[in-house]
């Protein structure tokens, strides 16, 4: 068969079927891009003789005709998943080498299916950042410009897809850490409901809004992957006990999208906008409806955002204190001294933050003026997004204010929070929403389009992205050296 760089899930898994490829000949070349491109820096733990040991057993799946669609298609983990065969670390020296002793949920699935894990991807650590800079293992760079961010958290995911590394990848979305990198290294990305996959085996950055999604080149190859991912675990509260469903359902006539005008003013990037005004154009010749729609409680979603995620944040990470496991400072006096120093030496600058500014809101006379007053306006903006579904049946909006940024450009932590504008309010609400390729901007660097529709409502959205990528190839364009 022709090079497998670049190929999707579904001519792979096609492939496999016909053998015309082994799945021990497929991760040896996707290992092989992994060696050669190390400058990257996306991965953080490879161990091949793990992943080939696995390919094998796929391939005997194979022969044996007892294999899935997904037996021996490579993937990618995010280094938020637990996994026991490869070290978990959130890129933290917190959890510096920890080997888990079971994998995540999402892990546990797709092996099930009979995937080959290539290893572990790097990210901000604890999944805290929009720009993979504060990674205890160095930053991620992103494929179309190495003096470009590839977005954060999920910035190792992003750019393994987008540089050829693996097909798909999977990925965590808190409040954009799957849509904006998505839209940064030009693949797409999607974030599911939260609670449809399980959070068993993530570590938890914010509860109420860590969700597992995936990236990978196109909608329909999330689309076949997504039904073996979710599914209801006993032990994880926020699970959701949901039937089986075939998210490679297509797009069905007489939609209506929604579009938030108001996002498309002064702060999106005008070449932005101009991109994403085509998408709008393309689904109506295609027949749909468009209907401008309001979120004017939207706007206050960031500033929601941050007091509840650091405040979830706060709580999460106090377990990481030294005792019981991650790292332990050397030298201390007493136990105070050595949970003191061992935070203060396993953090990095952004988790301390997050830390300091969630222990404020929640402490004695800021609880109700910030903490409880940021989560009735989330639960205002949910309701806006409620009504809007019962008008439209999906909303298109931008992903990010610019395309992907220097590193270094962002002078202060509150700049960096603001690219969250377009992407916060849909993960307050638990929508699940999704980013695309849309264009090229004229600095060279992708542009992508944000999809987001009512709960559970994958397969309708999935649909909805697939009925673009046929008629446009802006998915198909790949950073150049790779």
């Amino acid at each position: 068969m022709q090079s497998t760089t670049f190929r999707t899930v579904a001519e792979l898994s096609r492939a496999l079927a016909a053998r015309e490829v082994s799945a021990v000949e497929l991760a040896q070349d996707y290992l092989a891009r992994i060696e050669a491109h190390k400058e990257l820096n996306c991965f953080l733990d490879v161990r091949p003789e793990v992943t080939l040991e696995q390919a094998r057993e796929a391939d005997k799946r194979i022969a044996e005709g007892t294999a899935t669609r997904l037996t021996g298609i490579p993937i990618a983990h995010k280094d938020i998943f637990v996994t026991r065969k490869w070290a978990s670390t959130a890129a933290s020296r917190m959890l510096e080498g920890y080997m888990s002793p079971f994998d995540a949920a999402v892990v546990k699935k797709l092996d099930a299916a009979g995937m080959v894990t290539l290893g572990k991807l790097n990210c901000d650590e604890f999944a805290m950042g929009s720009a993979n800079e504060n990674s205890a293992s160095g930053k991620v760079f992103n494929p179309w410009n190495v003096n470009a961010v590839p977005g954060g958290s999920s910035g190792g995911s992003s750019a393994c897809v987008a540089a050829g590394l693996a097909p798909i990848a999977t990925a965590t979305d808190t409040g954009g850490s799957i849509r904006e990198p998505a839209a940064f290294c030009g693949v797409t990305g999607l974030n599911p409901t939260y609670g449809r996959p399980s959070r068993l085996g993530m570590i938890a950055f914010a509860s109420s809004l860590d969700t597992a999604g995936l990236m990978a080149h196109t909608a329909e190859d999330i689309a076949w992957v997504l039904g073996d991912m979710v599914g209801y675990e006993p032990w994880d509260s926020t699970s959701e006990n949901m039937p089986a469903e075939d998210f490679t359902r297509d797009l069905t006539k007489g939609l209506k999208i929604g579009v938030p005008r108001a996002w498309f003013a002064d702060k999106l990037d005008a070449e932005c906008s101009k991109a994403i005004e085509a998408v709008i154009d393309t689904y109506r010749s295609q027949g749909a409806e468009i209907v401008d729609i309001e979120l004017p409680t939207a706007d206050l979603g960031v500033s929601v955002y941050y007091v509840v995620a650091c405040a979830e944040a706060s709580s999460n990470l106090s377990r990481f204190d030294g005792v019981r496991y991650g790292y332990r400072a050397k030298d201390y006096d007493g136990i105070q001294d050595m949970i003191k120093k061992s935070r203060d030496e396993g953090f990095g600058d952004e988790p301390k933050r997050r830390i300091l500014i969630g222990t404020y809101v929640l402490s004695h006379g800021y609880y109700d003026a910030y903490y409880i007053k940021a989560q009735k306006v989330r639960r205002l903006i949910a309701q806006e997004f409620d009504q809007a579904f019962q008008k439209v049946d999906a909303i298109i909006s931008p992903v990010t204010t610019s395309t992907a940024y220097d590193f270094g450009s962002k002078k202060d932590p509150v700049s960096a929070y603001l690219g969250d504008l377009y992407t916060v309010p849909m993960s307050l609400a638990g929508l699940p929403c999704m980013s695309m390729p849309c264009g090229i901007h004229s600095n060279g660097r992708p542009i992508g389009v944000q999809i987001t529709c009512a709960r559970f409502n994958e397969a309708k959205m999935l649909g909805i992205a697939h009925a673009w990528q046929q008629a446009t190839d802006w998915h198909l364009r790949h950073p150049e050296g790779f």
